[in-house]
């Protein structure tokens, strides 16, 4: 059984994923263009953090930061690689957007590797596959030539 709930990122059986996350954005993108947050970032407040699990073993996780232009960023999707290819993050991006359009948020907004890093060719297409739109630089963030910005408008009751 899947669930999606609430979690801390610094729980004991968490913090693997979160640290996954880390590793994998530190491996695959120039550090001066790195915006992944480590486990007391994505405690900050505006800053809400979900876990997938299977069973009892968690396989996933995901967050929103509340922006104050009224839209959500993304952030810190990750499912562990034992359990790709199974629609898990699909899943955790639906849930994000769900959330979101409950709480009224205008659109979903994210960063993630640009095109010419390949480590991100798979998260590009399930944004691109869910709606979401290539879109200039979102809130807090300046141009970048290894980031892409996505956005994804809410409509209520969509």
């Amino acid at each position: 059984m899947i669930r999606i709930c609430p979690a801390d990122p610094g729980a004991d059986d968490l913090r693997p994923i979160v640290q996954a996350h880390l590793n994998h954005s530190w491996g695959a993108t120039p550090q001066t263009s790195n915006h992944t947050l480590d486990t007391q970032a994505l405690r900050a407040p505006g800053i809400r953090f979900w876990a997938i699990y299977e069973g009892e073993t968690p396989v996933g996780c995901g967050a929103l930061k509340a922006l104050p232009d009224g839209t959500a960023e993304v952030k810190s999707v990750h499912v562990v690689s034992a359990a790709r290819g199974r629609g898990l993050a699909r899943r955790i991006m639906r849930h994000l957007a769900d959330i979101a359009r409950s709480d009224g948020v205008s659109a979903l907004v994210l960063e993630t590797g640009a095109a010419h890093l390949p480590e991100y060719d798979a998260a590009r297409k399930l944004y691109e596959s869910l709606g979401y739109s290539y879109c200039g630089p979102i809130f807090g963030y300046d141009a970048d030539p290894n980031s892409a910005f996505m956005r994804l408008a809410l409509e209520p009751g969509s």
